[in-house]
């Protein structure tokens, strides 16, 4: 299960790290909102902070006090992940980690994560976000989907006679 587990992370890094690229160098230059489809732009927005902007106006130091968070955080995932029984929870820890290298490298990089996806409806506009956020947030629901079914799972088992 580490094998995809890893395999994922790398495939969701690679992926997040080539289309920031993209967006940096070839669509937002110059920066501009890009209107694709009546609720979906394509923008350029430096996120400094964590989730949903917070601390985005703060120090200096948050990205590095960012950056090893997030670097802590995937080392122990990564303990998980070596643990890890099913195909399920290796592929979420695998979505997860992918996301947080992604966002690791942005930070690393330019101290700030470049984020671009624009989702919005009746004025109200999602927070930007990008390939790595999304790995992170499929990743989390898949956990979440196999932390159920393997409590029920466990539930369900018989006590040995």
């Amino acid at each position: 299960m580490t094998r995809l587990g890893v395999a994922l992370a790398l495939l969701i890094t690679v992926l997040d790290q080539i289309s920031k690229s993209w967006i940096l160098t070839d669509v937002m230059n110059p920066p501009t909102v890009i209107t694709v489809t009546p609720f979906f732009n394509l923008v350029l927005v430096w996120n400094r902070g964590v989730s949903f902007g917070i601390l985005n106006q703060s120090s200096v130091w948050i990205p590095w006090l960012l950056s090893a968070l997030a670097a802590a955080i995937c080392v122990g995932l990564f303990i998980w992940l070596r643990r890890a029984e099913s195909r399920w929870l290796a592929t979420a820890l695998g979505l997860i980690i992918g996301g947080a290298l992604g966002n690791l490298v942005d930070r690393l990089r330019f101290g700030a994560v470049v984020d671009f996806l624009d989702v919005h409806a009746f004025g109200y506009h999602w927070p930007a976000f990008n390939v790595a956020d999304a790995a992170i947030t499929v990743g989390v629901g898949v956990l979440l989907i196999d932390s159920l079914i393997t409590g029920r799972e466990e539930r369900n088992v018989e006590p040995p006679q």
